[in-house]
């Protein structure tokens, strides 16, 4: 059924309003991940019953994480689902990034690290393509610079030694953390990981820019390869 069918169908201005009273009053614990996404897709589709499609989404995705963080063609399939309701979406998931990126922006990356380790679960863990992102560090290990180095298909995103050291030249950096994401949701390196972090470790160790850590991110955690003792 589409949208418009049942426009004028729903009336839900009295639980949308007890939603919105729970939301201001006691913030975002107070509502239950289908009642989050029932009311940003309300806001979209103004006179249905939002709390079906809802359920139906999170189920579809396998939870609210991945939901937002889907691609948004995948979800209008998955709805059916407008592109105004996919934009409320995805406007959440931008400024929960946002927020998220903004409380690394002005620290010291080891000092911060449960900090980063939650933007870069949200920006990456449930994406279905592989994405290769190079933080580079000044020498008192504060970021100057967050980059995504490479973009990919389902299991390979293609990185360079030779690309990520002329970068780091090019911004002055003094050292970097490498990330990736495994849409396999595994987070465990490949040997193909490690041989390739190795390798731009012992690059940068020759022009004095020191590799901290490779984090390889997924859907059930996240791998360190410094605290594996790898790098």
């Amino acid at each position: 059924m589409a949208e418009g069918d049942t426009e004028d169908e729903f009336d839900g201005t009295g639980h949308r309003s007890r939603l919105r009273k729970r939301l201001i009053e006691n913030g975002g614990d107070a509502l239950l991940d289908h009642e989050l996404i029932e009311y940003l897709l309300a806001l979209a589709i103004p006179r249905r019953d939002t709390k079906p499609l809802a359920k139906k989404l999170l189920h579809n995705f396998g939870g609210i994480g991945a939901l937002l963080s889907a691609d948004a063609e995948a979800i209008m399939r998955a709805g059916p689902v407008s592109e105004g309701a996919v934009a409320a979406l995805k406007t959440a998931h931008a400024a929960s990034i946002r927020l998220l990126r903004s409380q690394v922006a002005d620290q010291k990356m080891l000092g911060s690290w449960q900090a980063l380790l939650d933007y870069l679960r949200a920006d990456m863990a449930y994406l279905t393509h592989e994405r290769v992102r190079i933080l580079h560090l000044n020498s008192r290990n504060m970021l100057i610079r967050d980059e995504v180095m490479a973009e990919g298909s389902v299991d390979e995103a293609a990185v360079h030694v030779r690309e990520v050291i002329r970068r780091a030249l090019d911004l002055g950096t003094a050292a970097l953390i490498i990330v990736h994401n495994h849409p396999s949701g595994d987070p465990q390196p490949s040997k193909a990981d490690i041989a390739l972090t190795r390798d731009i470790a012992e690059a940068g160790k020759r022009l004095g820019i020191t590799v901290h850590d490779h984090i390889i991110i997924g859907g059930k955690g996240h791998s360190s390869m410094r605290a594996m003792g790898l790098i």
